[in-house]
Formats: C-alpha cells, structure tokens, sequence
C-alpha cells in the first residue's frame, strides 16, 4: 500500500485492508474476511454498521438540503437534535453547540469556559486543570489539558500551560487500609490543593473524562469522586466540564456517564457515539447559566467552524439516538455489559497476567501486568498491546489496546466497546479471539 495509495495515513509504511461493507456489528474488507467490531473502532459504532433507518435518514436529508452554513441559517434537524438532547440530558443543560467531533468539542468547551469568565468580568482566569493519565482530543488546546504523555511529547513547545492532579484510578492508587470513599475525597482534594496554589481568581475550569478512557484503559470513579470535585469547583467560581467523547451517549447505560455519578457538570462534551460513525459530529452541552451569560453580555461566541451543525450529520445523530431509544439499548447496555463482565472474568478472571478487569456498562477495560502481586507492568519496549492488537486483528477481532497506562510509560491495557446491539453469542466470540490473542502475544514475549 505505501508505494500505491496517495492518502497520508496514520502510519505511513503500514498495509491496511479496505473496508468495502458493513455488516450489524462486523465489517467486511475487500477480500471477504469479517470483523467482529469489539471496541466500536474507538468506541464510535454503537449501532454497528448497517442500521437501515439511519442510512435512509441520512439519504432523505441529502434529497432535501445537504450543508447549510451555520453563520446564515439553522437547520432542522440541528434544532431537532438540541431539543431531544436538551429534554434528555442532566437537569439544567439549556443548549447544544454542534461540532465535527470530539476534539472540537473539546477545543470549543475550552473557549467557552474562558469566555463565561470574561464576559462577567474575571479576565484573569485564565489557567485550566485536569488530570494525569486523561485524553481529551489532539486539538492544540485539548492536547495541552490531556495528560497522555505520549501523544503529547512532540508539542509540547506549542502548548498552553496547564496543571495536572491524580487521576481516579483505584486499581494503583488507593493505599492500604484506605476505604473508596476515603481515597476518592484525597485524590479529589489535589483539585482544590491546586486551585489555591494556583489561586481561585486565575483558575478558569477543571476537565475530566467521566470514565477515562483510551490513556488509562477504562477506569471508572469510585463513588463520592465527582461530587467533591463539584463542591470544590463551586466553592471557587471554576467551571467544571466532564468530558464524555468516549464515555457518553449510553456507552455506560446511561445516556449521560454522569447521571450515574449524580452531578452536573457547567459543560459537558460528547461525540462518538453521537452519530456512530454513520457522519462526523460531536457536540458541547452547557447549563442555563453559562448560555445566559453569554446571551446577557456580548451576545456571541467568538468561535465557530465551517461544518458545525451540519445538517446531514444532525439528521443522522437524531436517528441514531431515535434508533437506541426506539430499541431500549440503555437497558441492551445495561444487561450486556454484565455479561460482558462476567464472561471476561470467567476467562481472564485468575489469569496470572491480568491485574484489573473494570468499567461500566459496555465501556470495559483489562490492564495487564507481569505480576498480579506488585502489579508491575511488562517493560514497555515488549510493546505487549501492539501485539494483542495486531494478532486480534489477524484473528477477525478488532480492539482497542493502549500502552503507558500505568504512568505514562509503563502499562498495558485493552479497551472493549462493542456496539450496543452485541448478543450473547457475539459476546462469547469476542472473548475467544481476545483471549487467542491475549495467550498468543503473551508467548512472544516469553511470559505465558
């Protein structure tokens, strides 16, 4: 492929197969072999691949008018897909600003929270907090407030400054002795330890994944985590925005990752999900107070981009999440993702080389180590997850592994979110292949 293709992918020197066909929750390249989509691509294809209702409502919207520039006219269904977000989402989310994706989603929470402190008159807020170990996009500005060190180490010259406290991540943090409770309030104090060394009156916001995802391989908060770290950003004027690209949309069970966390964050950015992969789109969500501010004060926001709320891509959104509540997938999500879990721990469950099996719903991850006991990590340049990966791939099994899971550079772990619509038997496949690969990549390095 290198020599013959004129398209800048990913990895330049790699041959990849062509996707030709979707098939339910498989794809199908152009030799015939088949798929089984076990992490939704990135956990995107949470409808899988070939819904007939929205293809055909992507096609009745092209029939009618294809793009609109946001700047000129609305659409309906841009208004459509507000409206059903908005009567959906946590109580006081009041508008949708739509974008192509996670990372202008992300980009556009960034602005938004610094322009609600400029526009009541604290123009000095202007410095962001999140998390070590937390992905939140490859924009400049999410790739600064992420703390994925890997992907982060090229740019560093160019990026904002931000500060970065503990992640929530029980399985390596939480000290002997220590109950949930008592650890998730300590790792959610660093947050206010911060914003008073930085001090409050230059703090613009906190971001945080809801359930980290793709840096840290699934690992969800433990209770009580998210309602401190509310109380502290209130405490201080700082906006508090989850990011669920990864989380949201039902991946968990619930439409909102947060609604099982019981709070309510200023803004909240989703994507994924969103539209399934069927058309680009990500959206952030903002409560009553951040809009009015805006709408009482300058009355715009000095941001915008030229495909945001793009009217074949809201039409196929409102399908997809017409399509999940049509189907009750949040309680598909609910009654699989159990299933999920207990087929993983049937299998991996004493498994001598993984540390922590966890997550929500049908957002789980396991993280491999080379000893349960210390749970030391495999030395990375065995590159464990690149070869669980490639031999899933070569067995029909697509996932979603990650390394540096650990601190950044020790680690590995796989991600799995399959597509809502996954049955038993599905589920039973995707756990044999995982675990030949898992075995497989495990004799290559001389560890099983």
């Amino acid at each position: 492929m290198p020599d013959s293709t004129h398209v800048f992918h990913r990895a330049p020197t790699s041959t990849l197969p062509c996707a030709v066909k979707g098939d339910g929750i498989y794809i199908v390249d152009s030799d015939g072999k088949r798929y089984l989509d076990g992490s939704g691509g990135a956990a995107v294809s949470c409808l899988g691949h070939s819904d007939p209702d929205v293809i055909q409502a992507i096609k009745d919207q092209v029939d009618s008018i294809a793009f609109a520039h946001s700047g000129f006219f609305t659409s309906a269904p841009a208004e459509d897909l507000a409206d059903y977000l908005i009567e959906r989402a946590p109580a006081g989310m009041r508008a949708a600003y739509f974008v192509s994706g996670g990372s202008e989603a992300v980009e556009a929470a960034l602005k938004m929270a610094r322009q609600y402190h400029l526009e009541r008159g604290e123009g000095t807020r202007s410095r962001f907090i999140a998390r070590r170990q937390s992905y939140h996009g490859n924009t400049l500005g999410a790739l600064a407030v992420g703390g994925n060190v890997w992907r982060r180490e090229p740019y560093a010259p160019i990026l904002i400054e931000a500060s970065h406290i503990s992640p929530c991540y029980a399985y390596r943090d939480m000290q002997d002795g220590e109950s949930e409770q008592e650890y998730g309030l300590r790792v959610a104090n660093e947050l206010d330890t911060e914003i008073r060394r930085l001090g409050a009156e230059n703090v613009c916001a906190f971001i945080a994944e809801t359930v980290g995802g793709a840096t840290a391989g699934v690992i969800p908060p433990v209770e009580g985590y998210f309602k401190r770290i509310r109380e502290i950003c209130d405490e201080h004027g700082v906006i508090m925005i989850l990011d669920e690209v990864m989380c949201g949309m039902g991946r968990t069970g619930t439409l909102f990752a947060c609604e099982q966390d019981g709070v309510v964050p200023d803004i909240v950015c989703i994507a994924k999900g969103l539209g399934a992969g069927y058309q680009p789109i990500g959206a952030t969500l903002v409560t009553e107070h951040v809009y009015e501010t805006f709408v009482r004060g300058s009355g715009g926001f000095q941001h915008g981009h030229t495909y945001m709320g793009h009217p074949t891509a809201c039409a196929a959104a409102l399908a997809v999440q017409r399509k999940i509540e049509k189907l009750d997938l949040m309680a598909a999500v609910q009654r699989q993702g159990l299933a999920l879990v207990d087929k993983l721990h049937a299998r991996f469950g004493n498994h001598a080389n993984v540390g922590d099996i966890r997550g929500r719903g049908l957002f789980q991850g396991l993280e491999f180590v080379a000893d349960r006991t210390s749970k030391t990590p495999f030395d990375p340049g065995l590159k464990l997850h690149a070869r669980i990966k490639k031999h899933a791939f070569a067995d029909g099994l697509i996932c979603y592994p990650g390394g540096a899971t650990a601190d950044g550079k020790r680690g590995d772990h796989v991600l799995l979110a399959p597509p809502f619509i996954i049955t038993d038997t599905q589920l039973d496949e995707l756990v044999a292949k995982l675990a030949g690969a898992v075995e497989k990549s495990l004799t290559e390095i001389g560890a099983a």
